[in-house]
Order: C-alpha cells, then structure tokens, then sequence
C-alpha cells in the first residue's frame, strides 16, 4: 500500500505470470539522457536471475525501448549480483541489454531512488550512440519460476542530469 508519503505509485503482484505497463515517449537522449525512478519491492521471485531464460523473472524492471527495436533492461533481480549487465533477449529480432540495480532483499520494503546514464548504457551494451527512446514499460513477472512477486513504482522520468 502507498502511503502520502510516498506519493504516487502503480502497485503490481503477480502471481505465476507476467504484467506491464507501458508508454509511448519521444525522448532525445542528447537532451535527456538519465531517467530516474522510485521503486519497492515486497516480494522477490525466490528463484528467479535473469542470467537463464528458465528463472528470467524478477519483482520490478523498468524497460526502455529505443527506435532501433533494442531494450535497455533495469531490474531488481532476485539473485544476480548488483551491477551485472547482459543482453538477455529471449525474442526474436529485439535486443535486450539487462542491467542489475539492485538485487536480493535487503532492501526489501524499502523506496529505493534510481538515476541511471541511459545513453552511457546504451553505448555500453549496443557500441553505438542511442537513438530517440520511443517507448517506456515498467514490468513484473514470475512466470517461468512459477512464483509470486510484489513490487511499487513511484516517479519515472527523464531528466538532463541526476537529481
């Protein structure tokens, strides 16, 4: 539940299955290239880490889509060590870049504030400037490990630094 306190928020829960919500944008990265969030989570997959497409799942992910049909992935992954990246595309013809922010529960029920360089991550995983970011999703899942997770999002935006 979220209270004033913390604003306003999307709660999601699923429960061996797969939800987002997602958002057409139009974002010149040379403008606005750190997107910034607030997320919570309650309940962690138990066995999910993105490194296997068997236990891909995770409580929260904040996607970003760019004009070239690539992903930038932000997750809160249940095991994989905080500052793993990797592409992770499980699709055919997109390409996922996934990048650990935070992992296990010990910040678990707690708002944690991200701020990450999306142009900087982009180049990193694809070697290339980043295109216009067109679409915007934050994620939850627990289907291929038929768990249960929880998680909040409060803001997400673009900005021209980090705040």
């Amino acid at each position: 539940m979220c209270r004033p306190v913390d604003g306003c928020c999307v709660h999601l829960k699923s429960v061996k299955a797969s939800f987002s919500l997602e958002r057409s944008v139009d974002v010149d990265l040379t403008q606005m290239p750190v997107l910034t969030w607030r997320w919570k989570v309650a309940q962690l997959p138990p066995d999910g880490d993105f490194r296997r497409s068997s236990t891909d799942d995770q409580a929260a992910q904040v996607l970003v889509a760019f004009a070239d049909r690539r992903v930038v992935s932000y997750i809160w992954d249940s095991s994989a060590p905080k500052g793993a990246a990797q592409a992770t595309s499980f699709i055919p013809l997109v390409h996922v870049f996934a990048v650990v922010c935070e992992s296990g529960s010990s910040m678990l029920n707690q708002w944690v504030s991200e701020s990450q360089n999306v142009a900087a991550d982009y180049q990193r995983a694809y070697g290339k400037p980043a295109p216009h970011v067109k679409g915007l999703r934050i994620q939850i899942n627990s289907q291929h490990t038929g768990a249960t997770a929880e998680s909040y999002f409060g803001e997400v935006a673009f900005r021209s630094t980090a705040q």
